[in-house]
Order: C-alpha cells, then structure tokens, then sequence
C-alpha cells in the first residue's frame, strides 16, 4: 500500500531537519546552524503505532526573498506542500510568533491540508513554557512542544498527525513483509504502466504515448506460483533540465520514494531507442540505495533480429552498464507478455541474494585464498594487511575489512575481493559494498 506523505515546513533554522533525523531515526538531512541548509526535499521513512508515512525535509520558506536560492528553496517547499496529505508546521519557542510564521501560516491555510503545529526547542521535562500560548494566534489549532534534539513530545505530535491520514490509508492493509517489494523504473515511455499492467491483469494504470502519463507511484500486489510480489509502478525519471514543472519534479521525488521502499528494482530500457545516458541515472538511483538490479529490456517483440541478436545486444548493454556488471539482463514485451515467468523468477532470486549472508568463518577462508593468490598492495615499503573480514548487514550485502592501513586498501583491490566472493556465493543482482576499518578504531 502506497505511504501517506507528511511535509516538515516552516521558516530557516527552526529545527526541521533535526526533526526529520529524530523521527526517521537516520541521519539523512544536514543540521546546520546556518539557515538554508537543507535546499532541497529529503525524505525518509518514519513508522508510528504500525502506520507508515514517507517524511519530507524542506528548506525553510522565507515567503518574500529575492534570493535566488531562497526563491528556488520556496518553490521547493511549496511542491512538497501541494504533494503532502500531512503538513507539519515547525516554530521555534526561544522565538516566539516572528512575522514570517504568520506569512507561512497563511500560505499553509490557503493549501487546504491538514496542518499539525509543532513549537520546537521546549527542551526543558515537565509543564511546557508559557510562551507556547502565544503560538495560538497562528490560527492552526493547539501547538505541541517538541524537543527535536531530546525527542520529547514527538509521540504526541505523530499522533496528531495520524488523525489526519486519509481513510485508505487506515485501513489494514496487507502485510507487506510477506512481499517481495518491486519498484519498475525508467525514463518516461518505455512501458513501465503496461508492463504492471499486464502483470496484474487489468489497466490499473493510464497507459498512454505521451510520456509522463503516470503521475505517482502506485501499488499492485501479485501472488503465483512464484511467490508474493508487491509491484510499484513510478513515473518515469527525466534528465535534470527537463524537470521544471512542478508535477514533474513531484513525480521524481515518488520515483525516488519508490526506489527506498522496494527490494528490486526493475528497470526497464527501451529495446528500439537503445541504452542513454538518462537510463544510466535510472540505474545509478537504484545502485546508490543498494538495491537488487535487474535490467529488463522492453520491446523485445518489436525488434528485427536474427539468430545473433540477442547476444550482440546483451553484449553492448553489458558494456554500456559496466558501472553494474551484476545485474543480469532479460529481454520481455510489456505488451506480450513475452518472457514474465522468467522475469518472476529473476525477481526472486535477486531478491535473495540482495538478502544474503555468509558466515564470518567462510568469508576468511575465501579471504585467505584470495590474499595468497594476490598479494595485498605496498606503498613506499608498507604492505597492507587484512586481518579479517565480516558481514555487518545485508540488502545490501556490506562487508568490514579490518586492516592496519585504510589508504593502502586501494578501490582495484576491493574490487578483486568482491570478485572473489562473488566467485563463490554468485550475489547476482546486488551491489556489494565495503567497509574498511582500522585496527584500534571503533568496531562497525
């Protein structure tokens, strides 16, 4: 089931990306004294009392600036505004009710969504500051203290904002644990909507030439012979200039939502237009968040080949997607339904090998053979040493290495270590990535 959105706005340096940190409980925005730090939406996943909501971090609203930045930052908060089911509106107590507030105030009532108002810095435990009363002459409803830094009255706050969520969202839904979560993307207009269609059997999705057709991201649940999936269709990813209308930029944020939640990401290459560059950032999205990669290319039916074909395109996208050679590559027709079986089958063996773990025991036996095979690198006399290697998490699968010299541990030897686990345990279809630490530093 899709999440409900739920925006933190309010003017620079109230303390909305350290509520963002608190309540995702990652550290993804940047906390900066400076105000206008965060210039750009960032989202995280935040989980109260068994309901999910996707968060999103804005840059402060300065409602008059002529600042080209601020105005951008403005533009920014506004899409994120009219994109939210949820508003959080972040004041600061040491502050007090400035002009700005009420300017924002105003510009949230105008949008019609719920607001939830939080008076952040009541740093102090017990009866909240008197100066909190003052915050009712925003005309948004009862403030809640929070103290962003401590996490007090961010339980309140949650619940607050939960009475807000549309009535689907409420509802129980599915148990998404038991689903392989699919995440299909693409630049616009390769099939990723006929494709869910055809899976699901029936046009839940505006299929249409013009491209950019699908808005947002949606969610088709699927259960066959081969297991239990949970496809998210997305809006199609556009180059950087092509990205100026505010509906646009709003479906790249989902595209971007949608890629967090999945497991294994889909994504599809148009078979007549051949590999571009923007299919290269599709595929960068996926890698950087770790997920399990398959590379489909659609169109398959409308293609002229030979005997031969096949191969010689496999070869060219093999080299065109050098930067993730571990993704295996499956030709399908959205529109035939040519090959979906095999592609079910990719789905659910990437998804566990992006879930593997191998035993600390295993991976030093490989290290060892790897070591002796090739020696470690020098560097003015110094030879690097791995003591041992671990596996600290999975999706994806993250390996510590414990050396003496963290600079001699060069990006080539890595990369012979991968291959060399790779060699053994396949781990088709994720990344790998390293950790490397230092004798005497923390452990990971």
């Amino acid at each position: 089931m899709a999440q409900p959105v739920v925006a933190i706005v309010g003017r620079p340096n109230v303390g909305k990306s350290t509520l963002f940190n608190k309540l995702t409980g990652k550290r993804l925005a940047i906390v900066d004294n400076t105000p206008g730090v965060t210039r750009d939406r960032i989202f995280g996943e935040c989980e109260w009392l068994g309901h999910k909501m996707m968060l999103v971090d804005t840059g402060g609203i300065e409602p008059y600036s002529d600042d080209i930045i601020l105005s951008q930052m403005r533009r920014q908060a506004q899409l994120a505004i009219d994109s939210a089911n949820v508003i959080i509106f972040v004041t600061d107590v040491r502050d007090g009710v400035v002009a700005t507030d009420s300017e924002v105030a105003s510009m949230l009532q105008k949008s019609g969504k719920p607001v939830v108002l939080c008076v952040n810095k009541c740093d102090q435990i017990g009866e909240p500051p008197a100066d909190i009363y003052e915050f009712y002459n925003l005309g948004i409803g009862d403030p809640f203290p929070v103290s962003s830094v401590h996490g007090h009255g961010t339980g309140d706050l949650l619940d607050e904002v939960i009475k807000h969520f549309p009535e689907e969202y409420l509802r129980d839904g599915e148990d998404e644990d038991d689903y392989i979560k699919v995440a299909v993307i693409g630049k616009p207009n390769v099939g990723k909507s006929s494709l869910v269609n055809k899976i699901i059997g029936e046009d839940r999705m505006i299929v249409s030439d013009i491209a950019g057709t699908t808005r947002d991201a949606t969610d088709s649940f699927v259960e066959n012979d081969y297991g239990k999936f949970m496809f998210i269709d997305t809006a199609g990813l556009r180059r950087k200039s092509k990205v100026e209308d505010a509906v646009e930029r709003y479906s790249v944020l989902r595209t971007d939502m949608a890629v967090e939640r999945a497991n294994v990401c889909v994504i599809m290459i148009d078979a007549l237009e051949g590999f571009t560059e923007q299919d290269s950032k599709v595929a960068g999205r996926a890698l950087e968040q770790g997920k399990g990669c398959i590379i489909a290319v659609n169109k398959w039916d409308a293609y002229e080949k030979d005997g031969r074909t096949m191969d010689s395109y496999r070869k060219k996208l093999m080299n065109d997607f050098s930067f993730m050679s571990f993704a295996p590559i499956i030709f399908i027709s959205a529109k035939t339904g040519q090959r979906l079986d095999r592609l079910y089958e990719l789905i659910k063996f990437v998804d566990t090998q992006n879930a593997m773990r191998v035993k600390t025991g295993q991976l030093n036996e490989i290290l060892a053979a790897a070591t002796l095979r090739v020696q470690p690198p020098t560097d003015k006399g110094k030879r690097l040493k791995i003591y041992y290697m671990t596996q600290a998490s999975t999706r994806p699968p993250t390996f510590v290495c414990f050396v003496n010299n963290a600079e001699l541990f060069h990006y080539s030897y890595q990369r012979y270590l991968e291959n060399q686990i790779r060699e053994v345990y396949g781990l088709e279809g994720t990344p790998v990535r390293f950790v490397i630490r230092e004798r005497g530093e923390k452990k990971f």
